[in-house]
């Protein structure tokens, strides 16, 4: 078989693949988008604290010990 057979292989089954998805509805995108921003927003904040936190007892330990 050659390549440009393989090719159309390749693209028909690719077809029918797609055809199998579902698509999800407005309403799911919007209340997972929510859920992705809250999320990060909620990460970002976790992260900042865990920042400040190594930062002061780094700096403590960096004062004690000098």
């Amino acid at each position: 078989m050659n390549w440009w057979h393989r090719l159309q292989t390749f693209l028909r089954e690719v077809i029918v693949e797609t055809k199998k998805v579902t698509w999800p509805g407005r309403d799911e995108v919007v209340a997972t988008t929510v859920v992705v921003i809250a999320a990060s927003f909620i990460f970002g904040i976790f992260l900042y604290i865990c920042d400040l936190a190594s930062f002061r007892i780094v700096d403590w330990i960096i004062k004690f010990l000098s």
